[in-house]
């Protein structure tokens, strides 16, 4: 299966990365809403889409404004967002509010559980997605998304410890994709806002026995030039690398 990295910083959008949504075109299902999101039409394989929020940061759902372009705003039956009913309520009543966006779209709006069903691939094969809590403000959830033969991991927006809670949730899995905002050596900052440094994702991605590692949500200011130097993270996890917008991840 296929994931493409629709944008890849948090924050705010640069001219290098737009911010965080993922894309698995096979099955229509779409992590997080970010800035990124502008660019689905251009790769959606499905008539229909099932978005998943971690949290309704505006980095993670400004894209569910930019979904008129592609489905118009009577897509009841095409656009479904899924989110805790928190984070679902922010959205109706704060970025669709008639004074930011006057003609809120017919989408549907699924309170998400600790588990559900996901579509079938092109075997025919439902996936199941689970869910668990991270520790962000405001609250924010990962992900864990499974096909027979295919396992990939969300997290974003967390803060990264060698022993986190949700180790256990991501173990073994084909493909984690991990948020990173910050370089080695920013702990404090890191606890402050509820991000993550690189040496703490690559002892997660290490404990949690995955197989590969794309760390995303890295600083919007960063450029080719002052990009995180994977070297020391690649000690204590081999398979490391940085997702850039429009990267095609196979798992």
């Amino acid at each position: 299966m296929q994931l493409i990295c629709l944008g890849t910083t948090g924050f705010h959008p640069n001219t290098r990365r737009h911010t965080a949504s993922f894309l698995l075109p096979e099955v229509g299902v779409v992590l997080d809403a970010g800035t990124g999101l502008f660019r689905l039409a251009d790769h959606l394989a499905t008539e229909r889409v099932d978005i998943f929020l971690s949290h309704a940061h505006l980095d993670h759902v400004s894209g569910l404004t930019y979904l008129v372009e592609t489905f118009g705003v009577d897509a009841h039956d095409q656009v479904t967002v899924h989110g805790t009913t928190d984070k679902l309520t922010a959205v109706k009543q704060h970025l669709y509010a008639p004074a930011i966006f006057p003609v809120a779209p017919g989408y549907k709006f699924c309170e998400l559980g600790e588990t559900c069903q996901l579509p079938c691939n092109s075997a025919g094969d439902a996936g199941t997605m689970r869910t668990f809590p991270m520790k962000h403000p405001g609250g924010s959830i990962g992900m864990r998304l499974e096909w027979p033969d295919h396992s990939l991991a969300y997290v974003t927006d967390t803060t990264a410890t060698a022993d986190a809670d949700y180790i256990e949730q991501i173990r073994g899995v084909d493909l984690l994709v991990h948020e990173s905002n910050f370089p080695a050596g920013h702990d404090e900052l890191a606890e402050l806002t509820g991000h993550s440094c690189l040496d703490k994702v690559a002892q997660v991605a290490a404990a949690a026995e995955v197989a590969r590692l794309v760390v995303t949500h890295v600083d919007p200011f960063l450029t080719k030039e002052t990009d995180f130097d994977l070297s020391d993270a690649r000690k204590v996890f081999a398979e490391i690398e940085i997702a850039e917008d429009l990267d095609v991840l196979e798992f």
